[in-house]
Order: C-alpha cells, then sequence, then structure tokens
C-alpha cells in the first residue's frame, strides 16, 4: 500500500484543536477519527440515502464504453474526498473490462478512509497511491491533480464539492482540468421536503453523535440541530447548516486539552450545499467553465451526476 502524505497527522490534530477552539468543525475533521471514519461507511450504505447514487454509478459503469476509448487504453482515476472508494472501483471495473488500463489515485484527509480505499483497490488488483491531502486548499488540490500526466478522469462523489464553497471549489477543480480530461461530479438536489428530513436519519444522527463523542461530548450533552439558508450569490443554492448546542456546562477534549463549553454554546458542524438542477448546471457551465457531456438523475431524485470536460 503506497499512501503520499501532504497533510500530515500532526497538522490535522493543530488544525483540530485550533477549530474546536473556534467552535467551528470543517468537513475533513468529520472522517478523521478511526470511529467516526467507520460509521460514515455505515451510513453511506444506507440504501435510503444513498442507493440511488449506487445506482447512479452503476449505470455510468455500464455506459462507460466511450469513456474507454476516449482514453485509449489508459485512464489515470484521481478521485478528490475518495472515501472508502467503492464508487470509484465501480467505474475502474468497468473500465478495465473495457480493456483501459488504469491508475487510482484516492484523495482524501482521512489516513482510515485513505487505507481502506487503498486496500479495495489492491483487492481488486487496481494499480494505485493514496494522496492524504486537504482538497479545500487549492494547493493540495492541484499536487493531487498532478499525480498523472493528463488526460485524466476527475471524480469529486457523493455531494463532496457542497461541503465547500462550491464557487471556489468548481474554479479549482476547473483550473487542474486540461484539454482530454474529464471530471465525473455530482450534487444534492434540493427538496423543500426532503433534504432537512434526511439530515433526521437515525444513521445521520449516529454520525455526528460519534464525532462528538470523540471529543468527549455525549448525547445527553446537547442537540444537533439544522437549519436550512438560501445563498444570494445565485438563485437555486441551498445551504443546510447544522451546530451542536450545548444544554449544560461540559469540556470538550482536543489534542489532550479540555475546552470549556458553556450552556447555550454552539459548536458548528460541517455544512452542506444543495441545488435545483438549473444551479448546477449553472454553477458547473457558466460560473465553472464546463461543458457537460453527460448527465444522470439518481432514480430517487437525489443526486444530479454530471460527466465534464473543459
Amino acid at each position: 500500500m503506497k499512501v503520499e502524505v501532504v497533510l500530515t497527522e500532526a497538522d490535522i490534530a493543530q488544525e483540530f484543536a485550533e477549530a474546536i477552539e473556534a467552535r467551528d468543525l470543517p468537513e475533513k475533521f468529520f472522517f478523521w477519527f478511526p470511529r467516526s471514519a467507520k460509521q460514515w461507511i455505515t451510513l453511506a450504505q444506507e440504501a435510503e440515502l444513498y442507493g440511488g447514487l449506487v445506482q447512479t454509478w452503476n449505470q455510468i459503469a455500464a455506459d462507460s464504453k466511450p469513456l474507454a476509448q476516449h482514453f485509449g487504453g489508459r485512464a489515470p482515476v484521481i478521485s478528490f474526498g475518495a472515501g472508502d472508494g467503492s464508487r470509484d472501483r465501480i467505474l475502474i471495473s468497468a473500465l478495465k473490462d473495457a480493456g483501459c488500463e488504469c491508475q487510482y489515485y484516492p484523495v482524501d484527509a482521512s489516513q482510515c478512509l485513505l487505507e481502506i480505499a487503498c486496500a479495495g483497490a489492491e483487492d481488486d488488483e487496481i494499480d494505485g497511491v493514496g494522496i492524504k491531502a486537504d482538497i479545500s486548499s487549492p494547493v493540495h488540490l492541484v499536487y493531487a491533480a498532478d499525480a498523472s500526466e493528463p488526460p485524466r478522469i476527475f471524480i469529486m462523489s457523493g455531494n463532496t464539492i457542497g461541503a465547500f464553497d462550491p464557487l471556489a471549489e468548481i474554479r479549482y477543480l476547473s483550473q487542474c482540468m486540461k484539454p482530454g480530461d474529464r471530471l465525473i461530479i455530482d450534487g444534492e438536489a434540493y427538496d423543500g421536503e426532503k433534504t432537512l428530513a434526511r439530515r433526521g436519519n437515525p444513521a445521520a444522527r449516529r454520525f455526528f453523535q460519534t464525532l462528538l463523542r470523540n471529543v468527549g461530548i455525549g448525547e445527553e450533552d446537547g442537540e444537533v440541530r439544522f437549519n436550512h439558508k438560501r445563498d444570494e450569490r445565485h438563485e437555486g443554492l441551498h445551504l443546510i447548516t447544522r451546530h451542536f448546542r450545548a444544554d449544560r456546562d461540559l469540556s470538550a477534549i482536543a489534542a489532550g486539552e479540555e475546552i470549556a463549553l458553556e450552556r447555550g454554546e454552539r459548536i458548528g458542524l460541517n455544512f452542506q450545499y444543495t441545488y435545483t438542477p438549473e444551479a448546477f448546471q449553472w454553477l458547473l457551465c457558466e460560473h465553472g467553465g464546463l461543458e457537460i457531456i453527460t448527465q444522470y438523475r439518481s432514480p430517487d431524485e437525489r443526486f444530479i451526476t454530471a460527466v465534464c470536460k473543459r
């Protein structure tokens, strides 16, 4: 198993302590702890939440012959925010069956998830190198994109782009792309009735509670709450925020230090963007400067997935 480290464990531990002090936990910390990573894998297997996305990837794999022909026998796959890599391997297996030689580069800030992605690739006899990096950093993103010479297949799946400022992140991605590259990216479609309700799914709540337990905060200490906002920069951009509110005075543990939280204090948890179909297309094409080659809507209508070129 080969892993290149751009984001060290010492760096992320320091950033985590600073984030707790600032009462704001960005996306990468939700998958850093091994228990949280394993809980995420359980959550990602929930058919109610992600079954439609798996069906979409099976369809992309079934339609992969033109993609394989485009790459002419060599298809490096670089997956930003790869997680356990299970969706990536669906496509790679199809490309290999179509005669492509694939090199796989899963990119993630979580050492635990990266090791699982690399081990899964080894089990499927897929050659590759893991890259431990923070894809919210333009520098790290460019480093990961340069893991292979173009043309390359870039992947950003599971509404990963929605965990960052999507207007900035899509431009960073677009700037990494060269002629011949392809990007497979998805976003969560906004639904006035279902989007917030899905966040209340018991498996989703267990995922958040696992992260909080890692810093010594239990269910009895407070509550995780969700809010919906509209991003006024463009019509159809919907922001789902979440936070933990302490119901009593307590202490969190970060980097071996106790951080006091008073009753009523909040810790901002990671946010997620969701989109109307029109806003997602605008994000990719007009704002990101990409051209959509093929677009898929998951059978459960939750995700929109696009295959793009620049």
